[in-house]
C-alpha cells in the first residue's frame, strides 16, 4: 500500500523524481500516468492501469454519453513513461498543462495509485473542501468503529 505525501520538484524537462518510498512499491520501471479527477494527475502500475480501464470497460457502455466522456477525460489521456535509475518519470507537455504543473508539486500515495498535483491547487483544494471533509469524517464516524 503507497500512502504518505511528498514535495517534489519539477524540473525544466518536465521530469521529477519519485521518493525512494514510492519507488519500492512498483515492481517495474512501468508507469502509466493519466489525468485525474480534481485537475491532478493519477499514476498506476500497469498491472493497475489494466484493471482500472478494464473495470470501467466492462461496468459501463459506450453508448452512453456519460460513460464516453470518462473514457475520453480518464483512458484516452493516459500515457505510458519509464521511470529511470534515479526514479525520475517524465511528464508528457499536454499532462503537465492539464494539472497546471508548475515547478514546485505535491504527490499523494492513495493505497494503489499516486496523485500528482501542482502545490498551490493542492493547498487551495483543501481550503475549500475542508467543510465537505469534516462533513465526511463524521458520516464515516456512524459507520466504522474507529
Amino acid at each position: 500500500m503507497i500512502t504518505g505525501e511528498f514535495k517534489v520538484s519539477l524540473d525544466e524537462k518536465g521530469r521529477i523524481i519519485l521518493p525512494t518510498k514510492v519507488r519500492a512499491h512498483f515492481d517495474d520501471l512501468s508507469l502509466v500516468l493519466t489525468q485525474g479527477v480534481d485537475t491532478c494527475l493519477w499514476i498506476f502500475s500497469p498491472d493497475e492501469w489494466d484493471r482500472v480501464t478494464r473495470d470501467l470497460m466492462e461496468s459501463t457502455s459506450r453508448f452512453q454519453a456519460r460513460t464516453r466522456l470518462l473514457h475520453r477525460r480518464i483512458i484516452a489521456p493516459a500515457q505510458e513513461t519509464e521511470m529511470d535509475k534515479t526514479g525520475r518519470i517524465t511528464i508528457s507537455q499536454t499532462l503537465r498543462e492539464y494539472a497546471a504543473l508548475r515547478k514546485e508539486c505535491v504527490i499523494l500515495g492513495i493505497a494503489n495509485y499516486l496523485e500528482i498535483w501542482e502545490e498551490s491547487r493542492y493547498r487551495e483544494y483543501w481550503l475549500e473542501h475542508e467543510n465537505e471533509f469534516q462533513d465526511a469524517a463524521e458520516e464515516l464516524g456512524k459507520v466504522l468503529s474507529v
